[in-house]
């Protein structure tokens, strides 16, 4: 396999953006990223382009790729279409990886964009809802409809999940839950992580929103599922990020500092036996082995952080700290901008924002900025971070990611 580069990267604001569809937050995304390359369309062989809900949202359910890419312009090149939920772009980013490492093109774009804003709300809440398995969730329903209840075992009992909000805040409450009863983790300390979340968006001109709290702040907005508030948990929107990738040879032709893609891995949940390793911890296992590092070389990390107790249960899955001492972490402010090993510093989804299908290629492309020193007031390391990592998971299923990204690129 050939040495890999990212060599352009480029993003929208994440926001409400009622006003823009597909193709124009892909063009955004697009345009700045092959600025950033110092490339011109001829140059890109092929284009991977993630996408999540677009088919239940906007009715665009097939060739997205094309339909985005063709009004700027290509034609021609391998266009490829990944829907991975939340892992869509990372799933886009890894396939174009792939194609340079594997020698067939020495030029490839990377693309996740999503519109999750819609004049109903519900819409974009059922959309989201599609990524677990529908069937077993219908059987479930049914199964506890027959016993005479009107909820389902498993979420906080509270109306409007996946009308109203998305049903994955109550998988993440409910591993909460389980979090504080066996290692003795509080909401305090859940409150923490979404404060530095917001501390961090609020240096970054990418973020959806950049206001600032308090633990009392994040503690007293309205609860959604206990133990997660409302600022514990991350919005919906719209959004687009791209990134192009190159061989080592076409790199050196363009820039003089390279980010390598020294890990790209790719995988699925699985049915595990008692005490077995979830898929964070053994997809992040398989690309710490790749790229020859481990958790302690990493400089930075922008995980899934979906909800602020998923954050802080990620830093134990990925090997950041023991099991249990992810509360203890925080408590430390060894995530922070300045710490030992920063988290999120873009805001991560509680604060940057989720557009589901373009999140993958925001935190790559966070990284490769951070690794080149550009990110200005959220800045790590003084500007001397070389090795950087991402995480990001896609649906659930039986209590896991259904599809699960971790990359590694280092400077």
């Amino acid at each position: 396999m050939r040495k890999v580069a990212v060599v352009g990267a480029g993003m929208t604001r994440f926001g409400k953006w009622m006003d823009k569809n597909l193709k124009d937050l892909g063009r955004e995304a697009v345009e700045a990223a092959m600025k950033d390359a110092g490339v011109d369309k001829p140059a890109i062989e092929a284009a991977v382009v993630g996408n999540a809900t677009a088919g239940l949202i906007t009715g665009q359910e097939m060739i997205k790729a094309q339909v985005i890419l063709r009004d700027m312009g290509f034609g021609d090149i391998p266009m490829i279409n990944t829907e991975n939920a939340c892992a869509s772009s990372s799933t886009a980013f890894h396939l174009a990886w792939l194609y340079v490492a594997s020698g067939m093109y020495d030029c490839v774009l990377a693309l996740g964009v999503e519109k999750l804003y819609h004049e109903d709300k519900t819409r974009s809440f059922r959309a989201i809802g599609s990524a677990v398995d529908l069937t077993a969730i219908q059987e479930l329903m049914a199964a506890a409809a027959a016993r005479g209840r009107e909820k389902a075992e498993g979420g906080d009992g509270g109306s409007g999940a996946g009308e109203k909000r998305s049903m994955f805040m109550d998988f993440y409450a409910a591993s909460a839950r389980e979090h504080m009863k066996r290692y003795g983790t509080t909401a305090v300390q859940f409150a923490k992580v979404a404060v530095k979340s917001h501390k961090n968006a609020s240096l970054n001109e990418y973020a959806q929103y950049r206001e600032t709290y308090s633990v009392e702040d994040i503690l007293n907005s309205p609860m959604v599922a206990e133990p997660l508030t409302r600022l514990m948990c991350s919005p919906i929107g719209d959004g687009a990020a791209a990134l192009v990738l190159c061989s080592e040879e076409k790199a050196r032709q363009l820039t003089t500092k390279p980010v390598w893609v020294t890990a790209s891995i790719l995988g699925s949940g699985k049915d595990r036996a008692p005490g077995e390793p979830g898929v964070t911890t053994r997809m992040a296992k398989k690309a710490y082995e790749m790229a020859g590092v481990g958790p302690d070389d990493l400089d930075v990390v922008e995980l899934h952080d979906a909800s602020a107790p998923a954050e802080l249960i990620e830093y134990e899955e990925l090997g950041l700290c023991k099991l249990g001492e992810g509360g203890q972490l925080i408590e430390e402010g060894a995530t922070e901008i300045m710490g030992r090993i920063p988290v999120n510093p873009s805001g991560g989804l509680l604060s940057k924002g989720h557009p589901i299908g373009a999140t993958g290629c925001a935190q790559l492309t966070e990284i490769v900025w951070q690794l080149r020193g550009e990110c200005g007031d959220r800045q790590v390391k003084g500007g001397n971070a070389k090795v950087g990592l991402t995480q990001n998971g896609g649906g659930m299923m039986r209590g896991e990611a259904a599809a699960l990204t971790v990359h590694i690129l280092e400077r």
